[in-house]
């Protein structure tokens, strides 16, 4: 099995590592990617459109304030996306946990707790 990891800033990499430490403790392939859906989206639409080719079965995306990546990419693909809200502002991350709950029907994003890295491993 082979999970993605993909986050919006490097700052986002300390709320993270928790899931990268528990799918290898698992035995579970990992492949870690930064990238945003606002300052970079042509990364961020081949990661996801190319994500079942490189044998992606999982992807998990973090981010803060308004959150878009998980919905973004789960656009791309049919690969299962997880959802981490990021605690990156004054409002506690609840603006991101938000953004990801209320995705539009067609635009699936399971979501974890804010900071929940851990629990999408």
């Amino acid at each position: 099995m082979k999970v993605a990891i993909i986050m919006g800033s490097n700052s986002d990499w300390p709320v993270l590592e928790a899931a990268e430490k528990t799918l290898k403790d698992f035995g579970v392939e990992v492949e870690v990617v930064v990238a945003s859906a606002h300052r970079t989206p042509d990364v961020v639409q081949n990661f996801a459109a190319g994500a079942r080719d490189r044998g992606v079965e999982v992807i998990i995306a973090a981010a803060g304030a308004a959150a878009h990546l998980g919905g973004f990419i789960a656009a791309f693909t049919t690969v299962p996306v997880i959802g981490i809200p990021i605690n990156a502002t004054p409002l506690g991350g609840m603006d991101a946990l938000l953004s990801f709950v209320q995705m539009p029907s067609g635009v699936p994003v399971a979501t974890m707790a804010i900071n929940g890295s851990k629990n999408a491993a």
